[in-house]
């Protein structure tokens, strides 16, 4: 009896100290919890007022009929719903830039990875001497200004420039590429290559430097010739390398800008007009509601475009 009274406070004690510890940790999170949100509210407010607060409100835009005179009057915007984006499908300048951005896309993404792999495999393998020179001189072109290629690539694009006067060499007769309309988006597309391959070449060289060398040496060893080594081991092993690619280059192309920007300005007669650059031109009109509208479509292409590639290299997978 005395050993149960006598442990009877102390239990008493520590059953009333808990509550005490308790609030103590409680207080002390509570405490981290505002230290962290405090050094972190500068990039909260910062993301929120020029990257959240602009998506909504161009998503807003895409469904009123929102212009540059309403700006001054925002109470006079009017509810559309669909009307801009119905708009959009019937404006034949909008579908000629659709059809211009899903021509560079299909045809540029192919280019760009079979080239950049190429230089990859060649860097990894191929080239023994001056590895790092070559690297650096691959990667050159995506670092480099856009006005600067373009004032190059202008030169080399002339009736009488560089490209041409090889061209004459061998018997044939050059076009005016940039303006020509069916020369024109093929000029583009093979500038896009040069300029965009080297961001591809470096992914798919950590991909082709992440691969055991024992399965290629496994392989020769099976008898398997270099090109069968590469298409049964080295591809199926980059699979999810090309992923992350493929997607790049999609976001990359389906968002083709700069190139008609600096080089033609859309044309010649709409043909290297996209997308993203008829939201510019219409952005630029006062048109906000119909440019916010193809916007939201460029970006639903992409989503698209993304979510097929997931599936086919999953389903490959």
């Amino acid at each position: 009896m005395t050993t149960a009274t006598s442990l009877e406070p102390v239990r008493e004690r520590s059953s009333a100290g808990r509550p005490t510890q308790r609030s103590r940790r409680g207080s002390g999170h509570l405490r981290r919890t505002v230290v962290a949100w405090a050094f972190c509210s500068p990039f909260v407010l910062l993301f929120a007022a020029f990257g959240i607060w602009p998506v909504f409100s161009s998503l807003s835009m895409s469904v009123t009929d929102i212009t540059s005179r309403d700006v001054q009057t925002p109470f006079s915007v009017n509810f559309v719903g669909l009307e801009n984006y119905t708009a959009l499908f019937g404006d034949p300048t909008f579908v000629r830039a659709a059809l211009n951005t899903l021509y560079f896309v299909a045809v540029g993404i192919p280019l760009t990875m079979v080239l950049s792999l190429a230089v990859a495999v060649a860097l990894n393998s191929g080239i023994q001497r001056a590895k790092g020179l070559f690297r650096v001189a691959y990667f050159a072109p995506v670092v480099t200004s856009i006005v600067a290629v373009a004032v190059v690539w202008r030169y080399l694009y002339k009736p009488d420039g560089m490209i041409n006067s090889v061209l004459s060499v061998v018997g044939i007769s050059g076009p005016d590429w940039l303006n020509d309309p069916n020369w024109s988006m093929p000029a583009l597309i093979l500038m896009a290559v040069w300029r965009h391959f080297g961001i591809p070449m470096v992914i798919f060289l950590a991909g082709l430097q992440s691969i055991p060398p024992e399965l290629h040496e496994a392989a020769v060893v099976d008898g398997a010739s270099r090109w069968r080594a590469f298409r049964s081991v080295t591809l199926p092993l980059l699979r999810p390398t090309t992923l992350v690619v493929a997607i790049l280059l999609s976001i990359s192309y389906l968002q083709f800008f700069e190139e008609p920007f600096v080089m033609t300005s859309g044309g010649p007669l709409d043909s290297t007009t996209s997308i993203s650059y008829y939201a510019y031109q219409q952005f630029g009109f006062g048109n906000y509601g119909l440019a916010s509208a193809a916007s939201y479509v460029l970006v639903t292409a992409i989503a698209l475009l993304s979510l097929l590639q997931f599936r086919i290299f999953r389903a490959r997978a």
